[in-house]
């Protein structure tokens, strides 16, 4: 199950930013993270069966302040039907 969250996190300088990518790299099931947001405050993370909650725990340790913003499923399309219809056309 693919999943897709924003984390608010609060990095003020280059070397908060690394310190969350690494902490988010280190988590397992994590395949991409990049940082986003109008103020680069804002971390969305991309993988298989994340946890969350572990993450979110971690990166307040080291840093102090970060928030759930949102989580969602990534759902795939089914090539299956595609392939069905060409065969028909």
């Amino acid at each position: 199950m693919q999943q897709k969250m924003v984390l608010k996190v609060q990095m003020n300088c280059e070397k908060c930013q690394t310190q969350a990518l690494r902490i988010a790299a280190a988590a397992q099931g994590v395949t991409h993270m990049p940082i986003q947001g109008k103020e680069k405050d804002e971390l969305m993370v991309t993988g298989d069966e994340v946890d969350s909650v572990k993450l979110t725990r971690c990166l307040r340790k080291k840093l102090h302040h970060a928030t759930i913003l949102t989580i969602e499923e990534i759902k795939e399309e089914k090539k299956e039907e595609k392939k069905d219809d060409e065969k028909y056309t």
